[in-house]
């Protein structure tokens, strides 16, 4: 089990915004929690991928690699 304090109008901006899309609190914070995990590791994907990306080659390596 977790919990969390807050202050009341974080409070009540959450349960507002649960009851609003008529969902349970557990489930909102459970869902927000994971999707913030999801999109870092996407994020950090995403850079490693970038980065793996950024190597240049010059047109001489480029033949040589190509057997030309």
């Amino acid at each position: 089990m977790i919990s969390l304090r807050l202050n009341e109008n974080d409070e009540k901006l959450i349960r507002d915004y649960a009851k609003l899309n008529n969902l349970k609190l557990s489930q909102l914070l459970r869902d927000a929690v994971i999707e913030k995990i999801e999109n870092e590791i996407d994020l950090k994907l995403f850079e490693k991928s970038l980065n793996s990306m950024k190597k240049t080659y010059s047109f001489e390596e480029v033949e040589k690699e190509l057997g030309l």
